[in-house]
């Protein structure tokens, strides 16, 4: 996809050298490509939504900015359906061309916020999504989902590597007649 056709640019033109000159910015596309990877992902063609103000400073345009939109995905615990709202606030500074290293910087009367919201949008998916908090996940033995199998109580899992140690008791540490502590 070629920069003049991303969804992510905004003139800036009116803004640039004119320190406390201010506007509003709403924006409201199809995200070109998919946000994130693995269990949850903002799907391409899903509605990215950005609000905020773009604020003309002595060194660039300031960007402070709610960026919105729907994740989906699978629950870690049970693989069934997960739906989440992710919104994350971005702030920056798009730089006039200097010397000076910036992060961001205005070209052609332009600012490319898809790296900014990009960035904050993966960063604020769950790692490990979940449907819903105390989600109980699935029967290690059958794979069902435990919320669709009631009956189905999770065992606990043992190590067989600690089997050897499963009938053993342990001594008393409460001191005997003697007054000495047995081991």
């Amino acid at each position: 996809m070629s920069s003049s056709a991303s969804p992510y640019l905004v003139r800036v033109h009116d803004l640039i050298r004119r320190p406390g000159e201010s506007r509003e910015l709403e924006l409201a596309f199809p995200a070109p490509a998919r946000l994130g990877e693995a269990l949850i992902a903002v799907e391409e063609g899903s509605t990215v939504e950005i609000e905020g103000r773009l604020d003309s400073i002595h060194e660039g345009v300031l960007v402070a900015a709610r960026a919105r939109a729907t994740a989906v995905g699978e629950c870690g615990r049970c693989l069934g359906p997960v739906k989440k709202t992710i919104d994350v606030d971005v702030t920056d500074l798009f730089a006039y061309p200097s010397e000076e290293e910036f992060d961001f910087h205005i070209h052609e009367e332009q600012i490319d916020l898809e790296e900014l919201v990009r960035d904050a949008i993966v960063l604020a998916l769950p790692f490990q999504p979940v449907c819903r908090f105390d989600c109980p996940g699935l029967d290690p033995e059958t794979g069902a989902r435990l919320e669709d199998h009631p009956e189905l109580t999770p065992r606990e899992a043992l190590d067989p590597r600690w089997g050897a140690l499963a009938g053993f008791q342990a001594e008393s540490d409460e001191p005997s007649e003697g007054g000495a502590a047995t081991r």
